[in-house]
């Protein structure tokens, strides 16, 4: 018994999906060319999007492969078309942005992940949540510069009021210190 896969097959009016191989860290290039030849040969192309962490893909919503082909023709970076049709349902998961909640506060030390810093420590000296950005300054710079990144451009390493470890473990410091096995605190002061 062989299994059939049904092959989305278009009506006169019903668009269909087709993924084009673009080369990869070039989509947002291979968008743009492709936006514009859409519109100067007056194409019946739906949507053209590229989801987010997919590499060397873009998907245009039109009605026939011929128009898809005829949209990617002579642009740059645009490997060509596949074929075969793909039904919503195999690429609705990408349309699903589930955002997660970040912790990053006023004072903890980051490391840049991405962009011109990076791997440079940084302090968080403000955080904005409505634009998704946070004003850092670098550790080891000289004058401190504020710096705006995004918030996914950085990495938390350790929270204020915590300390690493010589193993690189971090623990929590507290108000009471040891001295000599005995533990005095600010609170318990005696005369």
């Amino acid at each position: 018994m062989s299994e059939t896969t049904e092959t989305p097959v278009a009506t006169s009016t019903e668009p269909l999906i087709y993924a084009i191989r673009c080369t990869a860290n070039r989509e947002d290039q291979v968008l743009d060319f492709l936006s514009s030849n859409i519109s100067k040969k007056k194409l019946p192309v739906y949507s053209i999007f590229h989801p987010h962490g997919m590499r060397g893909y873009i998907f245009m919503e039109t009605i026939s492969l011929a128009d898809a082909q005829r949209a990617c023709f002579q642009v740059p970076y645009a490997r060509g078309v596949l074929e075969k049709a793909i039904s919503y349902k195999e690429i609705e998961h990408m349309f699903d942005v589930v955002k997660t909640e970040v912790n990053i506060q006023k004072g903890d030390i980051a490391e840049i992940i991405s962009g011109p810093f990076k791997r440079e420590q940084v302090k968080i000296q403000r955080v904005d949540k409505q634009k998704e950005e946070v004003i850092v300054e670098l550790l080891e710079a000289a004058v401190p510069i504020p710096i705006t990144v995004k918030m996914d451009a950085i990495k938390v390493i350790r929270r204020e009021g915590e300390s690493t470890n010589e193993d690189g473990s971090t623990s929590s410091v507290s108000a009471s210190k040891k001295f000599g096995g005995d533990e005095y605190s600010d609170d318990n002061s005696s005369d």
